[in-house]
C-alpha cells in the first residue's frame, strides 16, 4: 500500500508541473476577450491580436481589432488577470484614448503656433510632468472602465489591482514601502469599494493582493473616520460611476465609436471641408 501511495505521489509531482506549463497568457486572450465582449454586449465583430511591445489601438474603430501587449500579459497569472489586461485596453478604447491624444496634439500645435518656444504655457504643455500626469489619469479611467466590464463576467475584477501592482513602479514608491503603481491600484480599490462592495468582500487569494491591503486598509480606515472625507469620496465615486456608464453606453450604441472618436471625426470633417 505504501509503495502505491508513494508511486501516486511521484506521478502527481511529475504531472502537475506539466499541466501548469500548458497555461500561457497569450493563448487565453481570444477566449477571455470574447467573453468580455459577449457578456457586455459589445460589438461582436471585435477580435484580438497579441503584439510585442506597446499596443496601438488608434485604428480599432475601423479595423475592429484590439491589440494586447505581450509585455502586459507577462504580469498575468490566470484568466482573471488576463481579463484585467484586456479590459484595461478596452477601457482606453471605450474612453476614446486615441482621439483624446489627437485633440491634445491639436491643442499643443495651436499653442506652439501662437506662443514662443520658451513661453511658460507652451513649456508646461509639453513638459514631462504634464505628460505623466495625463497618462496616469487616462490609465486610472481605463482601469475602472475595465472593472465595470469585468463585473459582467465570472472573472474577479480585483485582478485589476493585482496586475497593476505586479507592473514596475517608481523608485519613490519602493523607498516609501508602497505597492508599485499604488495610486492606480488605490483608485481601482476605491471604485470597487463604493460600487461593488460585495465583490471586494469576496477578496482575491494571492500574496500581491494581501500586500496591497496592508497599504490600503489604513487609508480606508482614515477616510471612514472623517465625515468630510467620506462625503467627498462618495461624490467622486458617484461621478466616476456615471461617467463610466455613459462611455460604455455610447460605445455600445454606436457599434464601437466613443464620444471622443465621434467628436474628432466631426472636427476632422469640418476642417477638411472648409473653403480656404
Amino acid at each position: 500500500m505504501n509503495k502505491i501511495i508513494v508511486s501516486l505521489f511521484a506521478m502527481a509531482l511529475f504531472i502537475m508541473p506539466a499541466n501548469a506549463a500548458t497555461w500561457v497568457a497569450a493563448d487565453r486572450v481570444a477566449t477571455v476577450g470574447k467573453t468580455l465582449i459577449t457578456k457586455n454586449n459589445l460589438p461582436a465583430k471585435t477580435t484580438f491580436k497579441v503584439v510585442n511591445g506597446a499596443a496601438d489601438n488608434s485604428g480599432t474603430t475601423t479595423t475592429n481589432v484590439i491589440q494586447i501587449s505581450s509585455t502586459d500579459l507577462s504580469y498575468a497569472g490566470n484568466d482573471s488577470e488576463v481579463a484585467a489586461v484586456i479590459a484595461n485596453e478596452m477601457g482606453h478604447i471605450i474612453n476614446g484614448q486615441a482621439s483624446k491624444d489627437k485633440f491634445r496634439s491639436i491643442a499643443k500645435a495651436a499653442l506652439a503656433e501662437k506662443l514662443s518656444a520658451d513661453n511658460v504655457l507652451n513649456t508646461a504643455a509639453n513638459s514631462e510632468y504634464v505628460a505623466n500626469k495625463t497618462s496616469l489619469k487616462d490609465d486610472k479611467e481605463a482601469d475602472i472602465t475595465g472593472v465595470d466590464l469585468m463585473m459582467k463576467t465570472d472573472y474577479n475584477p480585483l485582478a485589476m489591482i493585482v496586475v497593476i501592482t505586479k507592473m514596475p513602479g517608481s523608485t519613490m514608491e519602493a523607498l516609501q514601502g508602497k505597492p508599485a503603481n499604488s495610486e492606480r491600484a488605490m483608485n481601482v480599490y476605491d471604485y470597487m469599494t463604493y460600487n461593488y462592495p460585495s465583490r471586494v468582500k469576496k477578496g482575491y487569494g494571492c500574496q500581491e493582493y494581501r500586500a496591497f491591503l496592508t497599504y490600503a486598509d489604513p487609508i480606508v480606515k482614515d477616510r471612514n473616520s472623517s465625515k468630510k472625507k467620506l462625503e467627498k469620496f462618495n461624490k467622486e465615486q458617484e461621478k466616476n460611476k456615471a461617467l463610466r456608464a455613459k462611455n460604455i453606453a455610447q460605445y455600445k450604441a454606436t457599434g464601437g465609436v466613443s464620444g471622443w472618436d465621434a467628436s474628432y471625426t466631426i472636427l476632422k470633417t469640418l476642417s477638411e471641408s472648409t473653403e480656404k
